[in-house]
């Protein structure tokens, strides 16, 4: 017989009253999850080929042919994953995507796994599965080959050994702490506030005998010798994804600036899992059977203080409140275990449609490019930056054609993105376009234009007056047109044909055209 959509749990003796105030035992083992986990997956691998590239993907792909140990905006993971992926099949979108899909299923999982670690049943289990799985957060990060996927993945191992070794006590379980976290440094930075958020956590709310643990201990080593390569590329370079915080700091990003950080808190999973993911907090921090895990929910207060403050982008702290929400989806089934169980089985259930599915059709491509409504973009920017790659590269192919021959031969691509520099990349050689350039983040590392190359074809510079500082003359030559009525950060702008540098590309490379952001 077939489970039901959300079974509700049998009150457990242990989830009742653990003895010697120990937690729960965890829930019984279902199937539930790892179905919710395979449509989760199957469903990304379908819909991977709409659309087009997104410009992080066009970035990655570009930093994949200049391999290093770390990035100006990132470590050596992504780019690796991503060249091994093209040159097994050089230019298809769905194997480029497939990690990322076949990650977020493993997301899935993994906020069953910890509900389950917390003493849910059957039911708690498949509404932990089913609230991941139509999260903002888990759709838009499985949907793109993306850091995000790889902070996700990874910020829920750690969180799911953290939540073992609190119920158990064994503390050789920070061994998997470690490797979860040295392995996403190789991607971010990031996991290191995960790691700063623990330790608070711990330091508040105990066991502080955890910091001086010889396993514990163990397992910071294993994530500093993990991170070591990307660490010291860093340090050596200066640190310049320090740089790139600060931008995103000052709003120059997408999901960043504090006001948006603190609403993404509200939408990111969902607007109907606020109020689980709320009660899955106090939970934590308040219900006596969980005295033991009370450093986890202290863990996300420490981690998003620190995101707002700083400035961070909104998402930085999504894995933990995916965390949360497993906590809150074993409150959600008992609540709705109590009392009328028809009304309140039915409010659990029939908000999954209203509030959950529409998660579907603003993060996946599942409406017409060429009639995509732009409140779509207005709320998924990302969605913006997967079209029209393809008649951008069109856009810059006409005004390349438009130059006399003696120009052509030494005109290059100098664009404000990389995104627009590795769409030229992937698109122009089919097109005739010479290279393209940019000072963007770690581009600037790539190569800069060649001595004699005084004839420029400029594109994605917000400010063009910036180009006359640079060349002698700059004249509009034709604008971006994507033959499609999105409102993204491509279509419609200028394209400028510069000539004459003022100075030698060598004087101006590093210390004026290099931006990052």
């Amino acid at each position: 017989m077939s489970e039901p959509a959300i079974e509700i749990d049998r009150p457990q003796r242990p989830t009742q009253s653990p003895p010697s105030g120990r937690p729960p035992e965890p829930g019984i083992r279902t199937r539930g999850p790892w179905l919710a986990a395979a449509a989760t997956t199957v469903t990304l691998l379908l819909l991977a080929g709409r659309y087009g590239y997104h410009r992080d993907e066009l970035y990655f792909l570009l930093a994949g042919r200049h391999l290093d140990w770390g990035y100006v905006d990132q470590g050596p993971l992504v780019p690796v994953l991503a060249r091994l992926l093209d040159t097994i099949a050089p230019g298809n979108l769905v194997v480029l995507r497939t990690p990322s899909a076949v990650l977020a299923g493993g997301a899935v999982l993994l906020v069953a796994a910890i509900a389950r670690e917390l003493g849910a049943g059957r039911g708690g289990q498949l509404f932990a599965a089913v609230l991941a799985a139509l999260s903002g957060i888990v759709l838009a990060s499985g949907h793109l080959l993306s850091t995000t996927t790889i902070d996700l993945l990874v910020w829920l191992v750690a969180a799911w050994c953290a939540v073992r070794l609190l119920r158990t006590g064994d503390s050789r379980w920070a061994l998997g702490i470690g490797l979860a976290i040295g392995v996403g440094m190789l991607s971010k930075l990031l996991p290191a506030l995960l790691a700063v958020g623990l330790v608070a956590g711990v330091l508040i709310a105990g066991p502080r005998r955890l910091l001086r643990d010889r396993w514990v201990l163990a397992g910071a080593g294993i994530a500093v010798l993990l991170a070591a390569p990307n660490l010291i590329w860093q340090a050596t370079n200066g640190f310049p994804q320090l740089g790139v915080a600060g931008s995103i700091s000052d709003g120059d990003s997408s999901y960043s600036g504090r006001l948006d950080a603190f609403t993404l808190q509200f939408v990111i999973i969902s607007p109907y899992a606020v109020p689980i993911w709320i009660a899955g907090l106090v939970a934590l921090l308040r219900r006596p059977a969980w005295r033991a895990y009370r450093a986890v929910g202290w863990a996300w207060l420490v981690v998003v203080g620190i995101v707002l403050i700083a400035g961070g982008k909104g998402y930085y702290d999504a894995p933990l409140l995916l965390v949360l929400t497993a906590a809150g989806a074993l409150v959600a089934v008992a609540w709705a275990s109590r009392g009328s169980l028809w009304w309140r089985r039915g409010l659990l259930a029939l908000g999954v449609v209203p509030f959950l599915l529409p998660n579907v059709v603003l993060l996946l491509p599942v409406l017409p490019a060429d009639r995509l409504p732009a409140f779509v973009v207005d709320v998924n920017y990302d969605a913006g930056e997967t079209i029209g790659w393809p008649e951008f590269a069109d856009s810059l192919a006409a005004v390349h054609r438009g130059l006399s021959p003696p120009e052509r031969s030494r005109a290059v691509v100098l664009t404000g993105n990389y995104g627009e520099a590795g769409a030229v990349a992937r698109y122009g050689p089919a097109r005739g376009l010479p290279r393209a350039y940019s000072g963007h983040n770690s581009m600037v590392d790539f190569g800069r234009p060649p001595a004699d190359a005084d004839v420029v074809i400029a594109v994605g510079w917000e400010r063009p007056d910036q180009l006359n500082t640079w060349f002698e003359q700059c004249t509009l030559a034709g604008q971006v047109d994507q033959r499609v009525e999105v409102d993204n950060d491509e279509n419609g702008g200028p394209i400028h044909v510069c000539r004459g540098l003022r100075r030698p590309w060598a004087q101006i490379w590093d210390t004026e055209v290099r931006h990052t952001g």
